[in-house]
């Protein structure tokens, strides 16, 4: 039996049995009981929740979460401006294998295009007594990193922040659109803990300000 012969005997098997094949040609009664797909659009105004924009931080306020700050080199091109870094909570874990991190940033952010040229970040993980670190990464158009002892992380050469509990170095896997937010994906290519710093327990945000969390 010839290759042609075999192709034919192996499709014969899968229509048989149900799979689909690529060498069968669909059903147009097949393909008549499918509904045609809607046609994209955009939103409109009077489709859109009626929500108010403070009701809804103030709500999504009651969910307490960790704060980092994701750092990012300075360009090598000389006379470029120095690292950059900006104050997050919206960070999370993603996926194990592959290990995957995820933070969220305001497509207004002034900060978010030199991470995105750079190509890659380190999440610093702050702890509870870095409330006014996490304030000063907060700030638009001061000078973040005066001060601040940093070192390069292992792989990426993002700041590595002194004193951080733990760091994850990262580069930029994937970008989606979030409305007005960017989601970012990072693939994580080192990272490691700070025994002692960790003790101190995480720096958390909740209604508006920082606390910390009690065993």
């Amino acid at each position: 039996m010839g290759h042609a012969g075999m192709a034919a005997t192996a499709v014969r098997y899968l229509r048989s049995v149900g799979a689909p094949t690529s060498a069968a040609a669909p059903d147009p009664a097949d393909r008549a009981a499918v509904p045609p797909r809607p046609a994209l659009r955009a939103v409109r105004e009077d489709e859109r929740a009626p929500l108010d924009p403070a009701d809804f931080r103030a709500v999504l306020g009651h969910f307490a979460s960790g704060v980092t700050i994701i750092t990012a080199p300075a360009p090598e091109t000389a006379g470029a401006d120095g690292p950059a870094g900006f104050a997050c909570q919206s960070f999370a874990s993603l996926s194990l294998d592959p290990p995957l991190v995820t933070f969220m940033v305001a497509r207004t952010s002034t900060t978010w295009p030199r991470i995105a040229r750079a190509g890659v970040f380190c999440v610093n993980i702050l702890g509870a007594g870095q409330g006014a670190l996490c304030r000063a990464f907060a700030v638009s158009g001061a000078d973040k990193f005066a001060g601040v002892t940093h070192t390069p992380a292992p792989v990426t050469g993002s700041p590595r922040l002194a004193g951080v509990p733990a760091w994850i170095d990262c580069a930029i896997q994937a970008v989606h659109t979030g409305g007005d937010h960017l989601i970012v994906v990072g693939r994580v290519a080192a990272l490691g803990a700070d025994t002692e710093a960790a003790q101190a327990g995480p720096l958390l945000f909740h209604r508006g300000v920082f606390g910390r969390f009690n065993t």
